[in-house]
C-alpha cells in the first residue's frame, strides 16, 4: 500500500481548483440561456456548480437568498421532483426584481424537466444552471430539447495539472498514480490502492453500466461488457465495427452484428466513457471514417475494466495526451500521410504514415507525435518521418517522456517532455 499522496493542511483537504470550467460558467453568466453542465458520472459537475460557482457568486456580492440551490438527487427533496411543485418552490423563493441564480443538480429526476427549465427563459431576472446524469441527459438531449436555448459546458475528470495541484510527491510519482487510477475527484480521498481499485470497478458496474441499461433498455449487458473489454485492451489501436465483429467470433466465440457493435460504440460515446477519433488524410484534406481510434475519458476506468492487468505505458501516454488536448478545447483527429513511392524494381508503392494527432482549434492547427522514448537516432527519425512529409506551415510537436529540455530541430519540429506539455497550458504555443 502506498502512502497517502495528497496534501492536507490543518487536517483539511485542499480544494481542487477547476478554473477551466469555472471560467466557462462565469463567461456564460446571464447570457439568456440555460447553462447545462454535462460529463461522465462522478467527474465533479455538482462540485463545480454548488461549491466553486456558488462561492464565486458570493464573492461578487450576490446575496445567498438570491441563489436558489436544489439537489434533486437528495431524497429529502423528493417532492421537488414533481415539475409543478418545483416551479412553485422556486417562484416562492423569488421576492423582488433582483437577479436570481437557479441551480438544479441532477435535473433528470424531474419529469418534464425541459418545460420547467424553458419556463424560466421568459423571466428576465433568472439565470438557470443545471447538471444532469448521463443516463438521461446526454449532449444529444441538450441539442434536441433546448434547440439553441441551452449552453452546454462539458466537464472532464481532473486533468493531470489539476491532479498535481493536490499531490504530494514528485511529478514522476504523480504521473504513475494518474496513469493507473485516473482523475476522478473521489479518489483524492482514498489512500489505499485496493480501495481505489474497488471504487473504480464498482463505479463501472454499478453506475455506468446501470445507466446504459436504463437509458437504452438493454436486458443482456454481457456483449456490451465484452465490447468494452476489447476497446479497453486496444486503446490507441485502429479499429472498426467489422474488425471488432471478427474479434468477437475468433476470441469470444460470439456472433455480434456490425450494426449492434456500432450501436454499442455510439452508446459508449454518448455517455462520455469513450471518444472516437477518426482519421484525416492530411494531404488529401479529407476524412476517412473507418477505421478509427477510441480513447477512454478516464484512464482509471479503462484500467479497472481490464482488472489493472495491462499497463502499456505507450498506449496510456497516447490516451493521456488525447484527453489533455480535448480538455484544452481542441478537436483531435488521427492523421494519415499518404506517400507514393517506388520499390527497387520501379513498381509503384503506396504507403500510409500515421500522425498521432491532428489538432484543430478555430483557424489554428498543429500536429503531434506521442513518443514514449527516443533512445536512438533511428527511433527519432521513425517518429519524424510522417511529420517531415507534411507540406504546410502548421507547427509540429513530438512529446516524449525522456527528460529533455524543450528544443526545435532543423526541420522546425518542437520536442518537449511530457511534463512540460501537461503542466504548462501554453506548451503548444511557439
Amino acid at each position: 500500500m502506498r502512502k497517502n499522496a495528497y496534501i492536507r493542511k490543518n487536517n483539511q483537504r485542499m480544494e481542487v481548483k477547476r478554473d477551466t470550467y469555472l471560467n466557462k460558467l462565469i463567461a456564460a453568466k446571464s447570457n439568456g440561456m440555460i447553462k447545462i453542465v454535462t460529463g461522465i458520472r462522478r467527474c465533479g459537475k455538482s462540485y463545480l456548480l454548488f461549491r466553486l460557482f456558488y462561492d464565486y457568486l458570493i464573492t461578487q456580492g450576490i446575496k445567498d437568498d438570491h441563489i436558489i440551490k436544489v439537489d434533486l438527487e437528495d431524497r429529502r427533496n423528493k417532492k421537488l421532483r414533481d415539475p409543478d411543485t418545483l416551479l412553485e418552490y422556486i417562484d416562492g423563493r423569488m421576492k423582488d426584481t433582483g437577479m436570481y441564480y437557479i441551480m438544479l443538480d441532477e435535473v433528470q429526476h424531474v419529469s418534464e424537466f425541459e418545460d420547467v427549465l424553458n419556463s424560466y427563459l421568459k423571466i428576465p431576472n433568472t439565470d438557470v444552471y443545471v447538471t444532469g446524469s448521463n443516463s438521461k441527459f446526454l449532449s444529444r438531449d441538450v441539442v434536441t430539447e433546448f434547440r439553441g436555448r441551452g449552453d452546454e459546458i462539458k466537464i472532464a475528470p481532473l486533468s493531470f495539472h489539476e491532479f498535481m495541484s493536490v499531490f504530494e510527491g514528485t511529478r514522476e510519482e504523480a504521473l504513475e498514480e494518474y496513469l493507473t487510477y485516473g482523475g476522478l475527484p473521489k479518489l483524492i480521498g482514498i489512500a489505499d490502492d485496493t480501495k481505489k481499485m474497488e471504487y473504480l470497478k464498482g463505479l463501472f458496474e454499478k453506475t455506468y453500466i446501470t445507466d446504459i441499461k436504463e437509458r437504452y433498455n438493454i436486458k443482456n449487458d454481457a456483449e456490451l461488457g465484452e465490447l468494452i473489454d476489447i476497446i479497453a485492451s486496444s486503446v490507441g489501436g485502429l479499429t472498426n465495427p467489422t474488425k471488432l465483429g471478427n474479434t468477437f467470433k475468433s476470441v469470444k466465440k460470439v456472433s455480434l452484428s456490425v450494426n449492434t457493435i456500432k450501436f454499442y460504440l455510439d452508446i459508449l460515446s454518448d455517455v462520455f466513457l469513450v471518444e472516437k477519433s477518426i482519421r484525416y488524410d492530411i494531404k488529401g484534406k479529407k476524412y476517412i471514417d473507418t477505421p478509427a481510434k477510441y480513447y477512454f475519458s478516464d484512464l482509471g476506468l479503462r484500467n479497472a475494466r481490464i482488472n489493472f492487468r495491462q499497463h502499456e505505458i505507450t498506449h496510456l501516454m497516447e490516451n493521456l495526451i488525447y484527453n489533455e488536448l480535448r480538455i484544452r478545447g481542441m478537436s483531435v483527429d488521427v492523421g494519415v500521410v499518404v506517400l507514393n513511392t517506388k520499390d527497387e524494381d520501379g513498381k509503384s508503392l503506396r504507403k500510409q504514415l500515421e500522425v498521432d494527432f491532428v489538432c484543430n482549434q478555430g483557424s489554428k492547427r498543429c500536429y503531434i507525435q506521442s513518443a514514449l522514448r527516443l533512445p536512438t537516432e533511428e527511433k527519432r527519425e521513425q517518429e519524424l518521418r510522417s511529420l517531415k512529409n507534411i507540406n504546410d506551415s502548421f507547427q509540429k510537436f513530438v512529446i516524449t517522456e525522456d527528460p529533455i529540455k524543450r528544443y526545435q530541430d532543423g526541420n522546425g519540429v518542437v520536442f518537449m517532455n511530457i511534463y512540460e506539455f501537461l503542466l504548462d497550458e501554453d506548451s503548444l504555443k511557439v
